[in-house]
């Protein structure tokens, strides 16, 4: 028994030792496994211990590694809209609307914009299932050839309330509770019974229409009223809607509560996965298809006698724009064929916010939107990091100035975000210059528009020369002094030293002159005597080692 167990050790080495050998010829033919500093493992299936049963080294890099990589795999969840799916295709743009917006992706029939696209449940978390009664969010990124363009909107076309400032109240209602963790109804109705704004959002959403059979047979809408611009500076009030080629299709509850836990997603999925839809186009309904129809509603504001005869605001968020008074007119349309590379990457990291505009668009005056301007961009600055817009996904596809600065996880290669003159304007550095002057917002509030221009009474020169005339004779040559020193680096060009130099000399005249005096003495040490040039020599050394910088 003795020999029969040291032979099945010895087996057992050899089944060992020819395992190793056939994983070295994999990992000769195939990647080698390495941590992510790039070292090569000869080992990731076993952790590193004192003998065979010892206790667990603390050295054991790798496992460490993997434990602590494993423990922070996850980002903060998307307060709303947490569970989705997305995907990619092309907008082709069918009517050309130069006539309304100077906004390039509208203008030119045929031209094509890449896109992403995120569906989405609301209310529940990353992990519920999709065949809940919820709204269903319908976000699309426009990669322009003038920056990216987002929209965020929804399969209804109003929403429950009209003014953000009611957003995170309403939210916490639509929640669940956080005393028993689940959702609702009697928090939902204690909540609306202050806003009767939300009863048309509950027509929808208590319909026939509140659960989607999937994504592809879904409607859309901006939700939003957005300003569209024209080159002459003429604006028009727009609504989007998305017709989905595939037509539409709801559920029952009793058929929803049927449908498996994700049945939406894998849908979306294996329906592109398929290769079907880049056949798809307007005129091809197919069921596999995943495309839409892009429509626009639009209102000339300067039309105060159709204005008031609406019976309605047309900035309530709460009321959708009947097609009967304001038509729909098709504009293009979205197709996509193209699955998440990484459901990761492009799906839970994909980011969008309404704020994200290009020329030729401008928001509205909508409470709602203003609101989501600024709520929906910091929450993926929050939730993904500062430097979001430098993932792939979020990226602009054409030529940009990245003004991304450090902060956490700024990962453009150093060669390409590196650069002295990190700030603009500069004097020096004219490689970077603001776009020629577009029209803008023409809409005027009280006899004035909004503007981006200086104050009037804009003297900057009176008060420094008082200032300085207020000092006693020393104390303006310590002034004079210290400001030449600074003014004499090597890198500062003749240029921006004759600016500073003017500017001075408009504060006060004597003291522009003792500043250049000062300048031309440091310049020529060998012409004054030797105390002259000791105190100098002094008074610059304890100047520079006291400011913290060099010239």
């Amino acid at each position: 028994l003795k020999l029969q167990f040291l032979y099945f050790i010895a087996d057992q080495r050899k089944m060992k030792i020819a395992a190793l050998v056939l994983l070295s010829a994999a990992a000769v033919s195939g990647q080698v496994y390495t941590t992510n500093a790039g070292a090569p493992v000869d080992d990731a299936r076993n952790s590193q211990t004192l003998g065979s049963n010892g206790p667990i080294l603390l050295q054991d890099a790798l496992l460490m590694e993997r434990l602590q990589v494993h423990n922070r795999e996850r980002i903060p969840e998307r307060n709303v809209h947490a569970r989705g799916a997305a995907a990619k295709g092309t907008f082709t743009l069918t009517r050309d609307m130069s006539q309304y917006t100077m906004a390039k992706v509208f203008q030119g029939v045929g031209k094509k914009t890449p896109i992403a696209s995120r569906w989405s449940t609301v209310i529940h978390s990353k992990g519920s299932p999709e065949f809940l009664r919820d709204p269903r969010g319908f976000a699309i990124k426009l990669y322009t050839e003038e920056g990216n363009y987002d929209v965020v909107g929804l399969n209804f076309p109003i929403f429950f309330i009209r003014d953000g400032i009611r957003f995170p109240e309403m939210i916490r209602a639509l929640k669940p509770n956080p005393l028993r963790g689940v959702q609702e109804w009697w928090r939902i109705w204690d909540y609306f019974s202050n806003y009767p704004e939300s009863l048309h959002m509950f027509s929808w959403l208590m319909d026939d229409v509140g659960i989607p059979a999937n994504y592809r047979q879904l409607p859309g809408f901006g939700v939003h009223t957005f300003k569209w611009i024209n080159s002459a500076g003429k604006s028009m009030w727009v609504r989007y809607t998305y017709k989905s080629w595939q037509g539409e299709a709801n559920l029952q509850d009793e058929e929803a509560t049927d449908m498996p836990f994700n049945f939406a997603t894998v849908d979306l999925y294996d329906q592109i996965k398929s290769g079907n839809s880049s056949k798809c186009s307007p005129t091809n309904y197919q069921p596999h298809c995943a495309g839409w129809t892009f429509q626009v509603q639009m209102i000339d504001p300067t039309n105060t006698t159709f204005m008031n005869g609406l019976s309605f605001n047309p900035l309530d968020t709460s009321k959708m724009w009947p097609t009967n008074l304001i038509p729909l007119q098709d504009v293009g349309h979205f197709v996509f064929d193209t699955n998440p590379a990484s459901q990761f990457l492009e799906n839970e990291q994909i980011a969008f916010s309404p704020s994200r505009m290009v020329p030729g668009i401008e928001p509205s005056d909508e409470k709602m939107l203003q609101t989501r301007l600024y709520a929906y961009a910091d929450t993926q600055r929050y939730r993904i990091g500062v430097n979001n817009q430098m993932l792939p996904i979020n990226r602009p596809q054409c030529p940009f100035y990245d003004q991304h600065v450090d902060g956490a996880m700024h990962y453009t290669e150093a060669g390409n975000a590196v650069r002295e003159v990190n700030y603009f304007p500069s004097t020096q550095d004219k490689s970077v210059h603001e776009a020629n002057p577009y029209p803008h917002d023409p809409e005027v509030y009280n006899n004035v528009k909004k503007v981006r221009e200086m104050i009037h009474k804009t003297d900057d020169f009176e008060q420094p020369g008082q200032r300085y005339r207020s000092f006693d004779a020393a104390r303006q040559d310590r002034l004079a002094h210290r400001l030449a020193l600074a003014l004499s680096g090597e890198r500062t060009t003749q240029e921006v030293l004759n600016i500073w130099l003017n500017w001075w000399t408009t504060v006060d005249a004597n003291l522009g002159a003792a500043i250049k005096s000062y300048i031309t003495q440091h310049a020529d040490l060998n012409a004054l005597s030797s105390t002259e040039r000791n105190r100098l020599a002094d008074f610059k050394e304890a100047f520079f080692k006291a400011s913290g910088s060099q010239a």
